[in-house]
C-alpha cells in the first residue's frame, strides 16, 4: 500500500485514560498539530463531549472535508459495532456505549475503532517490519515472502494484534488477540500480564532488593540502573527485565506454534529489549520435554532476533535447497527449515498505530 501517496483525509485520536489527543493524518502523515482534552472518564456526558469536541476542533484545522475518523480505544468492546465495554480506567463507560455510532451521527462520515494492539500490528505490517523483511529477502535473491505478522504492544499493559495475509485478525467476538491474560508461565495462578508490564518490572525490582520505594523507580530508572548509569542494584535491575523476557518468551513460543509468523514488539517497554531479548530468546529457542524426560524444541519453527547482528545475517541466509523429484529429471525447491523473526518496531508504535489506523478507514470505505 503506497500511502504516502493518498489523499484522503481521516481524523485520529490517540485515548489515553487521562488525556484524549486528537489528530488527522493524509498520506500516511499527520498534517495538523495535535490536540488534547481532558479524558473525563469518570463522567459519561464530559467523556463524550470532549470526544465530539476534540474531533470538531480538529476538522475546523483541516482544508478538505474528512474521509472518516479511525482510532485505537481500549477494551473490552464490540469493535465491529463501535460498541465500548467495561473499561477498567475510563468507568463511565461501563455497560456498553455506542461510541462509533453516536460519532457517526455528528460527523455524517464513516468511524472506525480498534484495539491499539491491532492498529499497531496493522501499521509495521503495512509499512514497518513486515515489509522490511521481505524487501530484504528479495535483495538476498531469496523467494521466501511473508504475509503474517504477530504485533505486541509493552507497556501499562500486555497487547496484541494479528495480520493474516494483510487483514486484521479480530475474531468472532472481537476478541482476537486478548494475549494479556494467557497463563504466566513463571506464576501459573496469574495471567501474564503480572509479569509483562510496568508494573511488573517495578515489582520485581522492589521484591528483589527489599525496599517497597523502589516500586516508585520507572522502568526507564530500572533500566539505566541495570546498565550501571544511575546508581542502585543492577543485578536486581537486570534480573526484573530478565524476568519478564522469560515469561514473554513462554507466551510469544505459544502464540508462535499456533500464528508461524514473525513478531514485531512495541511499546515504551520496548526499549529495553536489549535486556529482556535474551531471555525470550532463550525460551523461543529451548527445550521442552515429554513425559519420559526426553528433550524436544520448543518451537518446530527456529526464531531468529532480528537486533542481533548474527541472528539477522543467518535469517536472510537461509534459501531453500533443490531436491530432486523421484523418477523424474526435475528438481523443486525444499524449504528444509522453517524461520521466524523477532525485533522491534520499525515505526515507532504511536506512528505504526497512527499509520494502521489511516489504512484500516481507507480499505473499510473502499479506497485503498
Amino acid at each position: 500500500m503506497e500511502l504516502n501517496k493518498r489523499k484522503e483525509v481521516v481524523m485520529t485520536l490517540d485515548a489515553g485514560g487521562t488525556n484524549f489527543v486528537f489528530s488527522a493524518i493524509k498520506g500516511g502523515k499527520e498534517i495538523v498539530n495535535p490536540i488534547a482534552y481532558p479524558a473525563n472518564g469518570h463522567d459519561l456526558n464530559l467523556c463524550l463531549s470532549s470526544i465530539v469536541n476534540g474531533f470538531k476542533e480538529v476538522r475546523s484545522m483541516l482544508k478538505e472535508d474528512p474521509s472518516a475518523i479511525s482510532f485505537a480505544f481500549p477494551g473490552p468492546a464490540d469493535y465491529p459495532n463501535g460498541v465500548i465495554g467495561d473499561l477498567g480506567n475510563l468507568p463511565a463507560f461501563r455497560g456498553g456505549i455506542a461510541l462509533g455510532p453516536m460519532l457517526e451521527g455528528v460527523f455524517e462520515i464513516p468511524v472506525f475503532i480498534n484495539n491499539d494492539g491491532d492498529l499497531f500490528a496493522y501499521g509495521e505490517a503495512i509499512a514497518g517490519m513486515l515489509p522490511e523483511i521481505n524487501n530484504e529477502l528479495e535483495s538476498h535473491n531469496i523467494s521466501k515472502r511473508y504475509k503474517n505478522l504477530l504485533g505486541i504492544t509493552l507497556g501499562t499493559g500486555f497487547g496484541a494484534g494479528i495480520v493474516h495475509n494483510g487483514e486484521l485478525y479480530l475474531g468472532d467476538n472481537s476478541a482476537g488477540a486478548e494475549i494479556w491474560v494467557t497463563r504466566n508461565a513463571l506464576e501459573p495462578s496469574v495471567f501474564a500480564e503480572e509479569s509483562i508490564s510496568i508494573r511488573a518490572v517495578q515489582r520485581v525490582y522492589s521484591e528483589i532488593t527489599g525496599n517497597i520505594e523502589d516500586k516508585k523507580l520507572t522502568p526507564k530508572e530500572i533500566f539505566d540502573i541495570a546498565l550501571g548509569y544511575q546508581k542502585g542494584d543492577a543485578l536486581a535491575a537486570s534480573a526484573s527485565f530478565e524476568r519478564l523476557g522469560k515469561t514473554l518468551g513462554d507466551v510469544l513460543a505459544n502464540a508462535i506454534t499456533l500464528l508461524d509468523c514473525n513478531v514485531v514488539i512495541g511499546g515504551g517497554l520496548s526499549n529495553a529489549y536489549p535486556l529482556f531479548a535474551p531471555s525470550m530468546m532463550a525460551q523461543l529457542n529451548g527445550k521442552i520435554s515429554t513425559y519420559n524426560g526426553q528433550n524436544i524444541n520448543r518451537l518446530e519453527v527456529k526464531a531468529f532476533n532480528l537486533e542481533s547482528y548474527e541472528d539477522s545475517n543467518a535469517f536472510y541466509q537461509n534459501n531453500p535447497k533443490m531436491v530432486k523429484v523421484p523418477n523424474v529429471n526435475m528438481e523443486v525447491p525444499y524449504s528444509w527449515q522453517k524461520n521466524v523473526a523477532v525485533g522491534r518496531t520499525r515505526l515507532g508504535t504511536s506512528q505504526a498505530v497512527a499509520i494502521g489506523a489511516y489504512a484500516f478507514a481507507l480499505k473499510a470505505i473502499g479506497k485503498l
